[in-house]
């Protein structure tokens, strides 16, 4: 998948607001097209959200979360210029991985 994560981590105060979206399509394999053949599933099964390099979140997804999935955390001891990785990889074997500072 080549969609950027986008990623938007803003700081007011002690605490630090986080907007992940992950660009990916969320098949449950349950939808069926015009000819009745059901698209195969294809969704995110793991996350990690990383500070400068160290895990704070990990997460498991599966089939019941929609296309293109949004999560927003709030966070304490984020400090402007800290580096927020995001990556994820599904259940084909995709995965992607993209970064931002906080603003």
């Amino acid at each position: 998948m080549t969609d950027r994560i986008k990623i938007r981590a803003q700081t007011q105060g002690e605490v630090t607001d986080i907007r992940i979206l992950m660009q990916h399509p969320m098949e449950t394999g349950l939808r069926k097209d015009d000819k009745g053949q059901r698209f195969p599933q294809h969704f995110i099964q793991t996350f990690t959200v990383s500070l400068n390099g160290k895990p704070i979140i990990d997460g498991q997804l599966n089939t019941s979360i929609s296309k293109n999935p949004l999560f927003a955390f709030k966070a304490r001891g984020i400090k402007i210029g800290d580096k927020l990785s995001v990556a994820w990889k599904d259940n084909i074997g995709e995965q992607r991985q993209d970064e931002a500072s906080v603003t």
